[in-house]
């Protein structure tokens, strides 16, 4: 390939280089966050189900309440009218 006989101009050129190859790394890096892809779906993962559970123990309590409270009846026309 290329000789370069000063060794400033090396240091240069590699500097240049490896931040070249870098720059997408870093740049796909800052996009995504921080931490693991599987760690943060996990987490929505169990989310998603404890708001899941919550409704459904919500749903069973007013089913419950309903079942206690007795229907209220409308009051039977009088005979006499």
């Amino acid at each position: 390939m290329f000789r370069f006989k000063s060794k400033k101009m090396t240091l240069a050129l590699s500097v240049c280089i490896m931040s070249m190859l870098l720059s997408p790394v870093l740049t796909h890096a800052e996009a995504t966050g921080t931490g693991s892809t599987a760690a943060r779906q996990a987490a929505d993962q169990k989310a998603a189900l404890a708001k899941k559970a919550a409704a459904q123990q919500k749903l069973a309590e007013e089913k419950q309440k309903a079942a206690e409270t007795p229907a209220v009846e409308e009051p039977k026309e009088k005979a006499a009218e």
